[in-house]
């Protein structure tokens, strides 16, 4: 169910070529973030409550993020609200660090919705479990990386191979 911000008209997109899902984010400034980035992509966001953060007109201008307006942004109150609005005619793409497959091998096509977790635990077992699971590789010495630089990795990758640039 699309909730609107008091005073803020948001955009709205029929047909977008992705939905960008975050479960439960904590931290404002990464769904700030990502945010932006479905504004410049034409991605549709959603969010699935509860989040770690208040999301309403006064927040978002002390945070300076003035361009709210360009986001179709969604609220469910629960994961399985969220799944009773996508519909079962549109697939569902899980990342987390914890899979052994690379993002790069998911098959995303158009309409398709890629779910992210939480900032500080992820995603529950059982998500993980039910859904194609895919990770982003980390070679180094760092425990994870940013949830808004994991969402622009994999949403650009695949944009990129739908021929959307």
């Amino acid at each position: 169910m699309t909730r609107p911000i008091s005073g803020i008209k948001h955009r709205t997109l029929d047909d977008p070529f992705l939905h960008v899902v975050l479960y439960q984010p904590e931290i404002p400034a990464n769904t700030g973030n990502i945010a932006r980035l479905c504004g410049a992509a034409e991605l549709v966001l959603h969010l699935i409550h509860p989040l770690g953060f208040r999301v309403d007109d006064k927040h978002l201008k002390r945070a300076g993020l003035d361009y709210w307006h360009e986001v179709d942004v969604r609220h469910h109150s629960s994961f399985e609200i969220f799944l009773k609005e996508k519909g079962e005619n549109r697939r569902l793409f899980v990342f987390s660090r914890h899979a052994p497959v690379p993002y790069t091998r998911a098959e995303v096509k158009q309409g398709d919705y890629l779910l992210f977790g939480r900032e500080t635990l992820g995603l529950p077992p059982d998500i993980k479990e039910k859904y194609p699971c895919y990770a982003i590789p980390i070679w180094g010495n760092v425990r994870s990386l940013n949830l808004s630089t994991s969402v622009g990795i994999v949403a650009y990758h695949h944009l990129h191979n739908m021929g959307r640039f």
